[in-house]
Parts: C-alpha cells; sequence; structure tokens
C-alpha cells in the first residue's frame, strides 16, 4: 500500500531552510494571540497589550522549555552540545514552555499595572489553544508518540483518519498517535473554558487553575503511553502509587517502554499529579481566605494608572488650597 510520509521540511530560501514545526508554533501563538485579543477587548485591552506579551512571552517560553528539557537529557547533550540549539527537531517541554511563559508574564503584567491572575485567566484559553495547535509539530516531525500498536487498532478500532495513521508508521513499526490525544483533550478543555467563564461564580485565577488542572488530568493518563518520556528513579511506593491511578486504562491501552537505565517515574506524570493537588488546594484556600475577591467578569484595573490619577487629583487639590489660601490673604484688609 503506498503511503506518503510529511516532509518535515516546509521549504528553502537559499541557506534558510523552513520547518513545518517552526510555521505550525507560529500557528499556535497567532491563534492564541487573537482569541486573546479578542476576550481583552472587553476589558478594554488593548490588542498591542498581547501583542507586546506574546513577543516578550514567545521567546521565553522556547528557551525555557528546551532547557527544561535539556536539564534533564543532559547525559546526552552534554556531549552533543553543538545539539541544544537545535529545537527544530523536536525536544522541547511543554511545562518548561508554561513556566517561561508566567515568570515573564508575571513581570510583565506587574509592569503594566494589572493583577496578575486576571490577566492569565483572560489567557487561559490562548495557552490551551496553543498546545493543542503545537501538538501537531510533533505528528510532522514524527516524535513525542506512544509505544507500539497494530494498524487496525488505529484504524478499525479509535477509527483515525489514514493521513495520521501512515505518518505513525516510524521505521516499519505503528504507534500511538499521542500529540492527537492529547490535542483533542485540549479541544475539549477549550470548549469548556469558553463557557465556564462567563459564569458568576467564577472568581479571580480559577480559570487558570481550572485550565491547569483539565490540561494535567490528560497529561498525566497520555504520558504514560509514550516512549520518550523524560524519567528519574524514585521510591518504590511513588511508582506504585502512580501506576495505581494509572490503572483503569489498562483496559485499554499499555504503558509506552521506560527505560529503566532513565528512571521508574515520569516526570510529567509526576509533575501533573502535584499540579492537580495544588490547583484544587488553591482554589479552596483562596476562597476561605478570603484572596480571590474579584470576579473573572468584574471590570479590570490598571493599578498604575489608578495611583497616577489619585496622584494628580491630590496635587491638584493641593493646588487649589494653596490658590485659595492667596485669595484669603489677598480679601484680608489692610
Amino acid at each position: 500500500m503506498f503511503t506518503m510520509l510529511l516532509d518535515p521540511i516546509a521549504f528553502t530560501l537559499g541557506p534558510l531552510t523552513v520547518h513545518w514545526y517552526g510555521i505550525v508554533l507560529g500557528l499556535a501563538a497567532l491563534s492564541g494571540l487573537l482569541i486573546a485579543v479578542r476576550e481583552g477587548k472587553r476589558f478594554g485591552l488593548s490588542p498591542d497589550f498581547f501583542l507586546d506579551l506574546m513577543l516578550f512571552g514567545v521567546p521565553s517560553s522556547i528557551i525555557a522549555a528546551r532547557l527544561y528539557y535539556v536539564a534533564f537529557k543532559w547525559g546526552y547533550y552534554k556531549d552533543h552540545l553543538g545539539e541544544i540549539f537545535q529545537i527544530w527537531n523536536g525536544g522541547i517541554a511543554i511545562y518548561g514552555a508554561l513556566i517561561g511563559a508566567l515568570v515573564c508574564g508575571f513581570f510583565y503584567i506587574r509592569a503594566k499595572g494589572f493583577d496578575f491572575w486576571r490577566i492569565v485567566d483572560i489567557c487561559a484559553p490562548s495557552l490551551l489553544i496553543g498546545q493543542m495547535i503545537g501538538r501537531w509539530g510533533n505528528f510532522i516531525n514524527q516524535e513525542a508518540y506512544g509505544g507500539d500498536v497494530d494498524r487496525s487498532f488505529l484504524s478499525n478500532t479509535l477509527h483515525i483518519p489514514s493521513f495520521i495513521v501512515n505518518q505513525m508508521n516510524v521505521n516499519g513499526t505503528y504507534h500511538h498517535p499521542t500529540f492527537l490525544y492529547e490535542s483533542l483533550w485540549s479541544l475539549l478543555g477549550l470548549v469548556i473554558l469558553f463557557v465556564i467563564r462567563r459564569r458568576k461564580f467564577l472568581r479571580e485565577g480559577e480559570l487558570f487553575f481550572i485550565y491547569f488542572i483539565w490540561y494535567s488530568i490528560g497529561r498525566f493518563f497520555i504520558e504514560a503511553l509514550r516512549t520518550d518520556s523524560l524519567a528519574f528513579k524514585g521510591p518504590a511506593w511513588l511508582e506504585s502509587l502512580v501506576n495505581g491511578l494509572w490503572s483503569p486504562m489498562t483496559t485499554v491501552f499499555e504503558q509506552g517502554y521506560l527505560n529503566p537505565a532513565e528512571g521508574n517515574i515520569r516526570i510529567s506524570q509526576l509533575l501533573a499529579l502535584l499540579i492537580i493537588i495544588a490547583g484544587i488546594v488553591l482554589i479552596i484556600v483562596r476562597r476561605k481566605m478570603g484572596l480571590a475577591k474579584q470576579r473573572y467578569t468584574d471590570p479590570l484595573i490598571n493599578h498604575k494608572k489608578k495611583a497616577e490619577t489619585n496622584e494628580t487629583l491630590v496635587k491638584e487639590e493641593t493646588e487649589t488650597t494653596k490658590d485659595d489660601g492667596k485669595k484669603e490673604d489677598n480679601d484680608r484688609p489692610v
């Protein structure tokens, strides 16, 4: 049967080679920007605010994602230093990208005078659609796939389109399209975020926490199918806990191969569990302590401009008081 695999190189311009991976990531960032701009208009934010945020955030997230991946693969990269910069060949970690984006976003948002949680709430759907589209870069590169499967499982059991099935044939062996599972999970999460963000019960920061919880639930179960997971050597009880939580999936799926030399616990699985717990706890604690006072639908306040306005009013009142004092002095009889 004739199958045609996708070429990871989109086109060349002289010495410049443009990879589909980079184009897909660019489309992911652009889609996230458009969604944020549209939602931001409801709160009086200009498109330039999000454009500048993206210009700072995207490079920061890519650098952090690469550093995160390289750090856990240092045993390989210490002998191949030149490959550290070859991100077009894959090898970036989404959790690392999120860390980079959040750190950069924190300082940018604070500098602009807004509440951090209010802005990341607005950006939460953008992050999710970026991940949803970005995963298709893995599809083109034939990476971040799962364990071995039969073609019939993909075509007849899961009813996956043939162009995806063909691309999951790596060196004669078919694999779980884990990129597709995660992309579809993100799509469902995007719909949920769109529905609940208009609800009055939602407090500041909670849409972002829900995004993180949702993504991490999917990542926990999908990560175990992969064969390229970053891992570490952990205690037996933790390994049993993680495997026990994943065990309901064994009725349909088998876990992907994990090299014992690299570890027995997948880092992304453990991190996903911690994020789920932390997200739930933060929502409850912030409500109990009264820290989440504003609602998602409340008007957005620019504290920087508010402070400047208050300072101007105080200055005007002071000048008016001085003028009144001078006027009273002039009106006094000699």
